[in-house]
């Protein structure tokens, strides 16, 4: 199975922990494409049959800068083929923030929402006022992540 890995960082440990998550997927016998720099016919090329996204919050509980060209073509144009594909969001974000805590994956969750991706795991919140080491702290639920794409 081929999935996708969208990302959107800050600071690059948004990056770290889908690079890692593509490690994992891999080792685990997946394809995973990770392009932190990813246009719509880059992942439309790659054709994928799953998705995560991995992302950070910025400002008000927006998506980073890298991640915003991506997510709004995505928006525009609403593939089609990807309607019924399995998908999952971890968020990264700070918990001191209140209501805009992983905002960022939140706008994930919608936008795969729209396009009809199916949510195979509720969305991993990696609070960084508690997490020194999010790609470790991500293991448990991507492991659980390989288990629901393979079901």
């Amino acid at each position: 199975m081929k999935v996708a890995i969208l990302s959107g960082s800050v600071y690059g440990t948004a990056e770290e922990v889908a690079r890692h998550a593509a490690g994992l997927l891999n080792a685990a016998g997946f394809e995973a494409w990770h392009n932190p720099r990813a246009t719509l016919a880059d992942v439309q090329a790659f054709a994928p049959e799953a998705f995560l996204a991995v992302t950070s919050t910025t400002g008000m509980g927006e998506l980073p800068d890298n991640l915003q060209p991506l997510y709004s073509s995505i928006r525009d144009q609403l593939p089609a083929a990807w309607r019924g594909l399995p998908g999952a969001v971890i968020g990264l974000g700070d918990a001191s923030y209140g209501d805009t805590f992983c905002g960022g994956g939140e706008q994930m969750r919608e936008l795969f929402g729209e396009l009809g991706v199916r949510e195979v795991l509720p969305m991993l919140r990696l609070d960084a006022s508690e997490s020194v080491t999010p790609e470790a702290d991500a293991e448990p639920w991507l492991a659980e992540l390989v288990t629901a794409l393979r079901g």
